[in-house]
């Protein structure tokens, strides 16, 4: 027995685990660490999430690229001519052409891109427009007849609407999010406040500093290089409507916007508001020079356009409306405004100083980008996604047409009184034609 005992090795009795003892104080669970944000930072929130679906950002950068020569040609095209010609009478003439040729034109050219795709049609489109402004370049610079230069000019009406085709691209990819829709078209106004905003700053530093053709050449090669990068973005693109016969939304196809109820007063509205821009340029231009600052209308303009592209930023951020009827009442809130601030040019001008119409040109830019913003929600909301780019388009139209009608008030007035009329007008538009839809 001894002898059995002593072969056994020797181990320790287990020992037993001591109670846990018990705490009074509340233990909290170990959480991974966050990365804190400033709070400066938060209210980007919206735009971030605009830009962390795939795609996004490189459609955009391709189209603010493609979009930035809208701003530059036209006034390249005024320079190039009156510095060769010597007749800025004859730049506007031709400048007006082009501008009438795209009014009747882009309608059709984006009818094209709804029933074929963006990338099938833009690029064609694109090329042929820019041929046009090279032939305008050529034409000049081999002193060819003048009537040559308003063919040129015309053969630019092809030009795509690249906004429109950006925001027919959020439209999709967020069409069951208004939140995000309400978003995207905040920033896309802001875009187009932007590149109006410097592009014709650019185009006079080129004409100007380099040799008359540059500002021309410049765009031309922006406008083509940047449409050819966002057609190249296929996932992001929205997909051809099917045909299929006897279905609403082939007759929806087949059914012109203009048709569609509650779209023509909005474009009559549009008309109204593109007199505001307008008259409100040539004013500027006209009451600089008539105060010998003539230099300080571009940077007049350019405070304009800087109000009108934060107001749009802030006003992404806000919470989007519920329902047709609260849109068109904040449709109307926002004409209303504008036309409350557009008094603000009228009575800073009778004082007879620039710093204050600078101010009143600032301020009365903020109810520009709402008011776009809103405007162009309405008319998504009332045109099939089958025919969005056309029903965009068509209130270009509407603006490039007003812009002309006040550019010419504007010079035959040249007092604030003519953009504060305009936008009188629109509020009135607004007030008594728009209906809710049934």
């Amino acid at each position: 027995m001894i002898l059995f005992l002593a072969s056994r090795p020797v181990t320790a009795p287990p020992v037993r685990p001591a109670a846990p003892v018990r705490s009074t104080r509340r233990v909290r669970p170990v959480c991974p660490a966050r990365r804190v944000r400033p709070p400066g930072f938060r209210f980007l929130a919206p735009y971030r999430r605009l830009f962390s679906v795939p795609g996004t950002r490189a459609f955009t950068a391709a189209n603010l690229l493609a979009r930035l020569p809208m701003g530059m040609l036209s006034v390249s095209a005024v320079l190039m001519i009156a510095a060769t010609r010597g007749s800025y009478a004859l730049a506007g003439a031709v400048t007006a052409t082009g501008l009438a040729a795209t009014a009747l034109v882009g309608p059709l050219t984006a009818r094209l891109i709804d029933r074929h795709g963006q990338a099938c049609i833009a690029v064609p489109a694109t090329v042929f427009a820019v041929l046009g402004s090279l032939s305008l370049l050529l034409c000049i610079r081999c002193h060819a007849p003048t009537w040559t230069l308003f063919a040129s000019y015309a053969a630019t009406a092809t030009t795509p609407n690249t906004g429109g085709m950006s925001r027919a691209r959020w439209a999709h990819l967020f069409r069951d999010d208004p939140a995000a829709r309400h978003t995207a078209n905040s920033f896309e106004q802001a875009a187009d406040e932007l590149c109006f905003m410097l592009g014709p700053v650019l185009a006079t530093f080129l004409c100007t500093a380099l040799f008359p053709e540059a500002g021309t050449l410049v765009a031309a090669a922006c406008f083509l290089t940047g449409v050819l990068l966002f057609a190249a973005q296929r996932r992001t693109e929205p997909p051809i409507a099917a045909r299929a016969p006897g279905h609403s939304g082939s007759r929806a196809r087949s059914r012109t916007p203009l048709r569609l109820p509650g779209l023509p007063p909005l474009l009559l509205t549009f008309l109204a508001t593109g007199a505001i821009f307008g008259s409100l340029e040539v004013v500027t231009v006209a009451y600089a020079d008539d105060h010998g600052a003539r230099s300080a209308a571009g940077a007049m303009l350019a405070l304009q356009a800087a109000g009108s592209c934060a107001a749009g930023l802030l006003y992404g951020l806000l919470p989007p409306t519920t329902g047709p009827a609260h849109h068109l009442r904040r449709f109307r809130r926002c004409v209303g405004a504008m036309a409350a601030l557009m008094l603000l040019p009228l009575l800073a001008a009778r004082t007879g100083s620039l710093t204050a119409l600078t101010c009143a040109l600032l301020l009365a830019g903020m109810a520009t980008a709402p008011t776009m913003v809103t405007g162009m929600g309405l008319i998504q909301s009332r045109t099939p996604a089958a025919r969005l780019n056309e029903g965009m388009t068509l209130s270009v139209t509407a603006l490039l047409a007003g812009i002309a009608t006040g550019s010419a008030a504007g010079g035959y007035a040249v007092d604030y009184a003519v953009p504060a009329a305009a936008a009188a007008l629109a509020c009135v538009l607004a007030l008594l034609t728009t209906r809710p839809p049934r």
